[in-house]
């Protein structure tokens, strides 16, 4: 079994608030195999993946890391509601997304660090920015008026303009950064914080941590 199982299935155990005890209960298996499961130690059988997907109600490609989508139903809808399955697609990655920066805004907060609080802003802004031209920029009648940075250069200057600020961001968070890190040493953020303390955003950013991971994992092959 790949190590994105072992990850998932305690993460999902986590967001529900539910004890291995518990769980390896509801599944008839002890909880040493359970937890033998969750370190990776070893790999479960195909009844126990098929099993446990019905429990937490996921997909097992989903278990496996195959795919950020939770549930496999979308995949079953026929040729002929393509459409909805495309609306339902984008709906579903509009919540994941909008639920994370919530999340980052809620410790934002906490954190109380004005600056940090900006400069991940204005990021997040510009890449906004970049996403919401081009998808504008694909129909070449509308109008550009409301643009003022020519159409040739604005990739080339946003990508300049973000990679600035996260520079600037990664200086303001290192560890040479005595008030940020003081602030920080107060904020404890793990799985079990954030399914406890954020249980409608806690599956969204467990979604965003496992697709960009499994993304960056591909930069490799």
């Amino acid at each position: 079994m790949n190590k994105d199982f072992s990850r998932i299935i305690t993460l999902l155990r986590k967001e529900k608030k539910l004890s291995q005890k518990q769980v390896a209960a509801d599944l008839n298996v002890s909880q040493a195999l359970l937890s033998h499961y969750e370190k990776g130690i070893r790999e479960c059988s195909l009844d126990f993946l098929i099993n446990i997907a019905n429990y937490y109600n996921v997909s097992c490609d989903y278990l496996l890391g195959r795919t950020p989508q939770r549930n496999s139903s979308l995949n079953n809808i026929s040729d002929e509601t393509t459409s909805h399955k495309k609306i339902a697609v984008a709906q579903i990655n509009k919540r994941v997304i909008s639920n994370t920066l919530s999340a980052i805004y809620e410790y934002l907060i906490k954190i109380g660090n004005r600056k940090l609080s900006t400069n991940i802003s204005k990021y997040l802004m510009l890449a906004t920015y970049k996403m919401f031209r081009n998808v504008y920029s694909a129909n070449k009648n509308n109008p550009r008026e409301i643009y003022a940075i020519p159409e040739e250069t604005y990739n080339g200057y946003t990508n300049a303009a973000m990679q600035k600020i996260a520079t600037d961001i990664e200086l303001l968070t290192n560890s040479n950064c005595n008030d940020f890190i003081t602030a920080c040493n107060e904020i404890e953020i793990s799985a079990d914080k954030i399914a406890d303390e954020y249980p409608q955003l806690a599956s969204s950013v467990f979604n965003v941590i496992q697709y960009a991971e499994n993304s960056l994992k591909n930069l490799k092959k």
